[in-house]
């Protein structure tokens, strides 16, 4: 005979719960962080979490603002890179200096800085810092500003050098008078290193 009092164990896939978001998220960690950002596909991060690939998007929306949401960013690129690009491959060294620091000085700085010094002592964390990088940010400016592709990785390796070490070193490790000066400053002395990176002689 078959005891009615026990529950019987469901089979299936999970409906949405409290949990859901959060087995997406860590399925969605996983998946990014062992194939990256372009192979890794939203059907199989539901899989993984054992969700309807509705739910993904429900919770989520795109596979990018999941990505955000893994990586714990505290900027949506998408919303930055008109001022970076604002007129144009002349532009590009002052506009960047320039939306950085903006970013940095607000309390979005905050969230930054600690994911950057997660990064530096977790090999996830600095390959999902990497995928950032690479995928939202660097390919879009890359794109838009039409760079020789031959160039273009370096370039944007430089670029993105440039940038992190002011962040440390501005932001994390507070070097004076780095650290305190007005941000015209930075702005005059950075961004024709950052223009020549884009667009000057290799």
């Amino acid at each position: 005979m078959v005891d009615k009092r026990r529950p019987t164990r469901r089979t299936g896939r999970r409906p949405g719960s409290p949990d859901t978001r959060e087995a997406i998220l860590a399925a969605a960690r996983q998946a990014f962080a062992e194939r990256g950002f372009d192979n890794a596909t939203v059907r199989q991060i539901a899989t993984a979490a054992e969700v309807d690939p509705a739910l993904v998007h429900h919770y989520f929306g795109t596979k990018e603002q999941l990505f955000l949401a893994t990586v714990q960013v505290p900027i949506n690129p998408q919303e930055l890179l008109p001022a970076v690009l604002a007129g144009g491959k002349d532009n590009v060294g002052e506009n960047l200096v320039r939306t950085f620091i903006r970013v940095w000085d607000s309390p979005a700085g905050t969230a930054g800085a600690a994911l950057i010094r997660s990064a530096m002592g977790s090999e996830w964390t600095a390959r999902m810092l990497r995928e950032f990088l690479t995928t939202q940010i660097l390919r879009r400016v890359i794109r838009q500003l039409d760079m020789e592709p031959s160039e273009a990785p370096l370039r944007a390796a430089l670029i993105a050098s440039q940038m992190a070490g002011l962040a440390m070193m501005r932001y994390i490790i507070k070097l004076e008078p780095l650290a305190s000066a007005p941000a015209e400053t930075i702005i005059a002395t950075i961004a024709p290193t950052i223009q020549r990176y884009a667009t000057g002689p290799l």
